[in-house]
C-alpha cells in the first residue's frame, strides 16, 4: 500500500506541475508578453531543450558535453537550408539567394534532398543522433572520460565552426538569413510567429516528459550508477560504454531539434551561434539551474537567457562579468545550483515532518519513589 500511495502522489504531482507549465506557456505568457518578448521566450525555450539533453548526459551521466553546439549546428543548418530552397522556389530562382551573389549558379548536390520537408524533418531527428552514435561509440568504447572527453567534445565544435566558416556554400561566416516562409507559413505574420512559440513550447514539454520517463526508470538509475561507480556496473555485468551512448544520444537528437526549431524563430544561423562560446552558454545555464534534477537545467536556462537579455540591455559591457561571477558563485558553493537547493530544503521539511516526536519526559507525580534503606542485620 505504501508502494501505490508513493507512485499515487508522485503521478498527481507530476501531472499538476505539467499542467501548470501549460497553463503558463500556452495562456499567461502570450496574453503578459509583448510580441518581442514573446519571440525572446521562445528563443529561450529552444536554449531549455538543449539543456535537458545536457542534464541528462551530465546531471544524471557524468559525461561533461561542452560541444552540444555540433549538435544543434546540425539541425540549425538543415531546417536553414530547407527554408532557404523553400524562398528560393517561391521566387522561382534554382538557387538560394546568396549563392546568386557569391556566383555560385547550380545547386551542390548535398542541398538537393532538404528541398523535401519530409527528407529534411527525418534528417533533423537522425542525423545529429547518428554523428553522436559514432562518436560516442569510438569515445566510450576506449573509455575515454572526465576531462579528456570534455576537451574533446569542446575540440569538436571548434571543429565544426571552423569548417562552417571555410564553406561558403552555406553561407560561410555570415550563415544562412532572411527566411520569408516556414513549411508555407509566412514568418512576417504575427499570427505564425506566435504558432513558432506554441510549437517550441510544446517540443520543450515533450523533451521534459522523456527526461522525466529516463530518469526515474531502470535505465536512470543504472546511468547514475555508472556516474558514481562505472567499475561496479563494469564487474555486475553490463556495459557502461552502451549507457553512456544512450544518454549522449538523446542529448544530441534534443540538440538537433531546439537548433531546428530556432532558425526559424530567430531568422538566423551563423558559425557564431554553435561554436566553443555557446556550448559554454548551454552548460552554464544547466549548472545554475542544477544539473541533476529534471527542472533545473530548464529554469536556468531560460533565467540566464532573460537575464542576459535585460540586463545586457542596461549594462552591456558588465553582463560578462555577472555571468561569470554567478557561475563561480553557483559551482564553487552550491553545486547543486538552484533547483538543487530547493530539492534539499523540502526534503528536510519532509524528514522533519516525518520523524516521530521525542518522548516527554516523565512528570514528577508518575515517577517511582524510591524505595527506603534497608538497615543492616545486626
Amino acid at each position: 500500500m505504501t508502494a501505490i500511495r508513493s507512485f499515487l502522489h508522485g503521478w498527481r504531482a507530476t501531472t499538476a506541475g505539467f499542467g501548470l507549465a501549460a497553463i503558463l506557456l500556452f495562456a499567461v505568457a502570450p496574453a503578459a508578453l509583448s510580441e518581442f518578448r514573446l519571440n525572446l521566450l521562445a528563443k529561450f525555450l529552444c536554449f531549455a531543450i538543449v539543456a535537458v539533453g545536457i542534464g541528462l548526459a551530465w546531471g544524471r551521466g557524468g559525461m561533461l558535453t561542452l560541444g552540444q553546439g555540433v549538435f544543434f549546428g546540425i539541425g540549425a543548418y538543415i531546417m536553414a537550408m530547407h527554408l532557404k530552397l523553400a524562398d528560393a522556389e517561391l521566387r522561382g530562382d534554382e538557387v538560394p539567394d546568396f549563392m546568386q551573389i557569391s556566383g555560385i549558379r547550380q545547386l551542390p548536390g548535398y542541398w538537393v534532398p532538404f528541398s523535401s520537408p519530409i527528407v529534411t524533418i527525418l534528417a533533423i531527428l537522425t542525423l545529429p543522433a547518428l554523428v553522436a552514435l559514432v562518436l560516442g561509440y569510438g569515445v566510450f568504447k576506449r573509455r575515454v572520460k572526465g576531462a579528456y572527453f570534455a576537451i574533446l567534445s569542446q575540440a569538436l565544435a571548434a571543429a565544426l565552426a571552423i569548417l562552417l566558416i571555410g564553406q561558403q556554400s552555406i553561407g560561410g561566416f555570415t550563415g544562412l538569413s532572411r527566411f520569408r516562409t516556414f513549411f508555407g507559413f509566412n514568418l512576417n505574420d504575427p499570427a505564425n510567429r506566435q504558432m513558432l512559440f506554441f510549437i517550441a513550447a510544446g517540443t520543450l514539454l515533450a523533451v521534459v516528459a522523456i527526461a522525466r520517463q529516463l530518469m526515474h526508470s531502470r535505465y536512470g538509475e543504472l546511468l547514475v550508477a555508472v556516474r558514481d561507480q562505472e567499475e561496479r556496473v563494469r564487474f555486475l555485468g553490463y556495459d557502461p560504454a552502451n549507457v553512456k551512448i544512450v544518454a549522449y544520444v538523446v542529448a544530441a537528437l534534443f540538440a538537433g531539434i531546439a537548433g531546428a526549431l530556432f532558425v526559424p524563430i530567430v531568422g538566423i544561423i551563423s558559425p557564431a551561434d554553435i561554436g566553443i562560446l555557446p556550448s559554454i552558454a548551454f552548460l552554464i545555464g544547466v549548472a545554475i539551474g542544477g544539473r541533476t534534477t529534471l527542472l533545473g537545467p530548464v529554469l536556468g536556462a531560460i533565467g540566464v537567457g532573460w537575464a542576459q537579455t535585460t540586463l545586457s540591455e542596461e549594462f552591456p559591457s558588465g553582463w560578462t562579468y555577472f555571468q561569470g561571477a554567478l557561475f563561480i558563485i553557483v559551482v564553487g558553493f552550491f553545486p547543486a545550483g538552484i533547483a538543487g537547493l530547493a530539492k534539499i530544503r523540502v526534503q528536510r521539511r519532509k524528514r522533519s515532518a516525518t520523524s516521530p516526536p521525542a518522548p516527554e519526559p516523565l512528570s514528577a507525580e508518575l515517577e517511582p519513589e524510591p524505595e527506603p534503606e534497608k538497615e543492616p542485620a545486626r
